[in-house]
């Protein structure tokens, strides 16, 4: 066990940035409209589990495609990249899922909103960079911020306009951005050694 307080800040806030729960206000109040309503635990709660599961359990998974842990750093790398740029360009290179039904707290909030493939590359890179305690401990941190904004997406939603909530996702955007070519430049270097 390596507690850091360092590790537990950046990994949270890479984290927070791929998350993008406050950026994607706009989304969760469409969603809640078309569905009717979101159970905010609910979705928290199955977003940490995924989380976990895939902190503990990714780097087995990816093990059995024969894939090491900087190969899927590098190519977490160029998914957070392209989320990035989606984020301060504003556009929409995944697609997105509909809500339909009463589950919508599970899909498409829980996942693959917040515990999708961009936050399940980010906890594998973190991996090749950080200890497992200090990153469980940023992704229970992110859960419950993440628990708050899906409590408060209207209040949010009326505090900082449209007009706030596109800056705040530039913001995020470039920190991501910059986070992606870190990780890539950390992982590239292993892969050829």
């Amino acid at each position: 066990m390596n507690f850091d307080i360092r590790e537990i800040l950046k990994a949270t806030m890479v984290l927070f940035a791929v998350i993008d729960i406050v950026g994607s206000v706009p989304v969760i109040v469409n969603i809640k409209k078309k569905a009717g309503g979101i159970d905010s635990f609910k979705a928290s709660r199955v977003s940490l589990y995924i989380m976990v599961a895939f902190l503990f359990l990714g780097e087995k998974i990816i093990g059995i495609f024969g894939i090491g842990v900087a190969e899927f750093a590098v190519a977490g790398s160029m998914v957070m990249f392209i989320l990035a740029v989606e984020m301060i360009l504003g556009i929409n290179l995944f697609k997105d899922s509909e809500a339909t039904s009463k589950s919508a707290s599970i899909v498409p909030i829980a996942f693959p909103l917040i515990a999708g493939a961009g936050t399940m590359t980010s906890i594998i890179s973190l991996r090749a960079v950080y200890s497992q305690i200090n990153i469980l401990i940023a992704i229970i941190i992110n859960m419950i911020l993440v628990f708050a904004v899906l409590r408060l997406t209207g209040k949010i939603e009326k505090l900082l306009g449209d007009a706030g909530i596109a800056v705040l996702q530039k913001i995020f955007g470039i920190i991501l951005l910059a986070i992606s070519i870190k990780l890539f430049s950390s992982n590239a270097k292993l892969l050829f050694d």
